[in-house]
């Protein structure tokens, strides 16, 4: 009986003890899917690390709840993008009351300005996986700063990550160029890639700018037409947190296929192909590159109806010149029996 009492005094005193570890883990809270994602993999188990905005969710157009000021309250540290990502931060860190620092960690990035608002840059560094690099390193340096004790748990969990992202960069700098030059042509829904373009050598054509709660111009319609029957674009590709309707359309009034799902402004579940960061950036590059080589069935036909109307023109003139050598033979024969 004394034996079966020890036993479960040491269950629950192994129990406290965990739960006492976990209470006393510092909490970070980042904004996105993407950067809560760069946190984890390099703070390991050290910290306890939130997202604001939950997979799927679109960055752009969230709007805070109770749950979010809950988080932001109790945390220690937020990593935010910046570069006008977040234009609801501001008023839900004020509301929450929270005494967390704010890391910014695109700091340190070349921003690409918008060309239609002043003051404006493009948010979405992160879709250069070189930009990826100084995201980790300031996430890194903020973790130190927080939680000197575990400096050495951060600083091998970065360099480790940053080998990876060093890997991935080089994968999608080769996977683009096997794109023929004049298919190096990517339109998607919001303007998301232009870092991702600008890095890997890849024209971007979108409907909407760089923030999805603007509205669709007939313009921009009337552009993507011009630029898909100009440079016979094969495909077009739609985005994981946006309405694909108006990319189908645009599909199919161009005869064209839908190349893919992309993700940009978050990453997938985990049972979607692009559950990580790291997944997100590769399976972008390995489902465009697919589509964008990929030889459409029009392409194919016109081919093949192109050999078919040789092939008579070829056996005609063959049989032309078979005759003109055989009429020339026999003339050149009776001269000289005669």
């Amino acid at each position: 009986m004394n034996f079966i009492k020890r036993i479960i005094q040491l269950f629950f005193l192994v129990f406290y003890i965990n739960a006492l570890t976990a209470q006393s883990k510092l909490k970070v809270v980042a904004t996105a899917s993407m950067i809560a994602d760069m946190a984890i993999n390099i703070a390991g188990d050290k910290l306890e690390i939130d997202c604001i905005v939950p997979i799927g969710g679109d960055p752009h157009l969230h709007e805070p709840t109770p749950r979010d000021a809950i988080l932001v309250s109790n945390a220690q540290l937020i990593l935010m993008n910046g570069l006008t990502f977040e234009g609801w931060l501001s008023e839900l860190i004020e509301n929450s009351g929270t005494n967390a620092k704010s890391v910014l960690v695109t700091e340190g990035i070349a921003a690409v300005k918008s060309l239609t608002y002043d003051n404006s840059a493009d948010p979405h560094a992160w879709m250069d996986a070189s930009n990826g690099l100084i995201y980790i390193e300031n996430i890194k340096n903020a973790f130190v700063a927080l939680d000197p004790e575990n400096q050495a748990t951060y600083e091998s969990n970065y360099q480790s990550y940053k080998k990876e992202l060093n890997e991935l960069d080089r994968f999608i700098m080769e996977q683009i160029k096997t794109i023929p030059e004049n298919r190096r042509i990517l339109i998607t829904s919001h303007d998301a890639f232009q870092y991702y373009g600008r890095r890997y050598g890849i024209q971007l054509e979108a409907i909407l700018g760089t923030s999805t709660d603007a509205d669709v111009q007939t313009s921009d319609i009337m552009r993507i037409n011009k630029v898909i029957r100009k440079n016979k674009v094969p495909a077009v590709f739609v985005e994981s947190t946006i309405n694909p309707k108006l990319l189908e359309q645009l599909a199919k009034d161009n005869d064209i296929e839908i190349g893919g799902e992309l993700y940009a402004d978050s990453i997938g579940d985990e049972d979607s192909p692009a559950p990580s960061y790291y997944d997100m950036l590769k399976y972008n590059t390995t489902t465009i590159v697919k589509a964008l080589t990929k030889t459409g069935s029009s392409e194919s036909e016109a081919t093949e109806a192109s050999q078919a109307n040789e092939s008579p023109k070829s056996f005609a003139l063959f049989v032309v010149i078979g005759m003109l050598f055989l009429g020339g033979f026999i003339l050149v024969y009776k001269k000289l029996n005669h």
